[in-house]
């Protein structure tokens, strides 16, 4: 019989498999993150072809679409575990991305567009979550090596995020929005073909069967059917909401607004249901706890590091000096010095989490990711300054944003490599692919929020700039703090994984 774990190769002792993972990733995020670089100058642009829409309606649209591309991680997950596997998802999840920037490639109506907007939000939603667990299931022995993967896996991500930002960007800034769109296809295609000709191969059979069917009892069942309740119940407190006129779905903000609500509500019930419905035992209930927990941290990361297609994109865009060298370099390249630090620092933290494993030093998941929300906050402290200068009438030079950057890519290596590995650890394997979607749903809030973040800045009141940095400051220095005093206790919850 055929071994499901696929075998190491002998320089670096990690599986061939990791790397055929890493390219068909590399090439999804060169699509997701170039067509999102240019997305929010597409929409408020007025004179290239562009939506021409204020400020508050272009950043709603792009939170809420950031967001969707998160949020359906959660359904993509349950969609593999229970349906087709993670192979599957992850092909047809591919094929779904390209088809949506095949539509946003050809100039047409607004409805069209966001038609596309929404094929490419379903696609990534059912390869994202997926293809996160493939690289946990390539080391079943967990530890310190699958951490290392997770981060080798991360350059991948970010590789890609470089390339296509570069490339998407120059073309749709310099050249024409739609060729900045098409090229986001062509890149996606290119992960199809890498995960076509060597998956087979260097997979095994990992990731071929639903979860379900490895684990099918009465307990899945009956939970399957407490799930379609909670959804239906979801289903009505929201239409209630609505007729009562606390949601407001008729603007663009409105609808961004519901959805960070929406999000919020599943997110919340769906860690309730496994906890009630799941047939968890105590050692996984508290696990479970703890991924919550892991959750909220990320949600308030991204919801800082994420300002950078929003309200940092505003900023390089209209506040910074973009001359270099007598040359008007695209706005959008500065979304490029997040990666590009990513492909620089992560093998160093990489290499640092197996030197202090080997030697007993503890430097506990929580510690790492309340690290990361303080490394965050001192990241906007930076732009606090940068926003007074702006305010004065001058452009600000790109050394302020290159040490924010610096800083909160610092801060995104303690936490999202090790939140992508901790959840494919301490998820009940049952559950792993819809916890794995649900890593994605704190992104998905973060998302959103840094789209709303970025519909405050208001043109004719650019005083209040400074003020809306520092809400950031102190929304994360408090919530480091306060996981760093508790990091204690959850690393007891985790039960002795790593």
């Amino acid at each position: 019989m055929e071994s499901t774990v696929a075998k190491p190769i002998t320089r670096t002792g990690h599986p061939t498999g990791l790397y055929v993972l890493f390219f068909t990733e590399m090439w999804e995020r060169f699509s997701y993150y170039g067509m999102r670089a240019i997305l929010l100058l597409f929409l408020l642009d007025n004179v290239r072809g562009g939506m021409g829409l204020t400020a508050s309606e272009g950043a709603a649209i792009y939170g809420i679409y950031t967001a969707s591309v998160y949020l359906l991680s959660l359904p993509g997950g349950w969609v593999a575990d229970n349906l087709i596997g993670q192979r599957k998802s992850i092909w047809y999840g591919g094929i779904i991305i390209m088809l949506g920037h095949i539509i946003l490639a050809f100039p047409a109506s607004q409805s069209l567009f966001f038609l596309g907007l929404t094929v490419v939000a379903l696609g990534t939603g059912l390869l994202k979550p997926n293809i996160s667990t493939l690289v946990g299931e390539l080391y079943p022995e967990g530890g310190a090596r699958r951490d290392a993967a997770f981060s080798i896996f991360y350059m991948g991500i970010n590789i890609g995020s470089f390339l296509g930002i570069t490339v998407v960007g120059y073309l749709g800034q310099k050249v024409g929005w739609h060729y900045g769109f098409g090229a986001a296809a062509v890149g996606m295609g290119l992960g199809l073909i890498t995960f076509w000709l060597l998956g087979q191969k260097h997979l095994s059979q990992i990731g071929n069967e639903p979860r379900k069917s490895e684990t099918a009892d009465a307990t899945a069942a009956g939970g399957n059917k407490s799930l379609l309740v909670f959804l239906a119940g979801l289903v009505a407190v929201f239409v209630v909401l609505q007729l009562t006129g606390v949601l407001d779905l008729t603007t663009a903000q409105g609808l961004a607004k519901a959805m960070g609500a929406i999000i919020s509500l599943v997110a919340i019930s769906y860690f309730v249901y496994i906890l009630v419905a799941g047939g968890l035992d105590s050692v996984e209930k508290k696990r479970v706890v703890v991924l919550f927990v892991f959750l909220l941290a990320s949600a308030a990361y991204w919801a800082g590091n994420e300002q950078q297609g929003s309200s940092l994109q505003i900023f390089a865009d209209r506040y910074t000096d973009l001359t270099l060298f007598g040359w008007q370099m695209p706005s959008s390249w500065f979304q490029n010095l997040n990666p590009a630090f990513i492909v620089i620092f992560s093998p160093v933290l990489a290499s640092l989490w197996v030197y202090l494993a080997n030697r007993k030093v503890n430097y506990s998941v929580p510690a790492k990711m309340a690290t990361s929300l303080l490394l965050l906050g001192l990241a906007y402290i930076i732009m606090v300054f940068a926003a007074k200068i702006a305010v004065s009438g001058e452009r600000t030079s790109p050394i302020y944003l290159g040490g924010t950057y610096l800083l909160f890519t610092l801060a995104e290596l303690f936490l999202s490599p090790v939140g992508l590995s901790s959840f494919s650890k301490l998820a009940p394997k049952r559950y792993a692919s819809q916890l794995m979607g649900l890593w994605f749903v704190g992104t998905s809030l973060g998302n959103l929020v840094a789209g709303l973040f970025a519909g405050g800045f208001d043109e004719e009141n650019v005083a209040q700039m400074p003020q809306l940095f520092l809400s950031v400051v102190y929304f994360s220095l408090g919530f480091g703090a306060l996981l760093l005093l508790f990091s204690g206790k959850l690393k007891k919850w985790m039960g002795g994984i790593e």
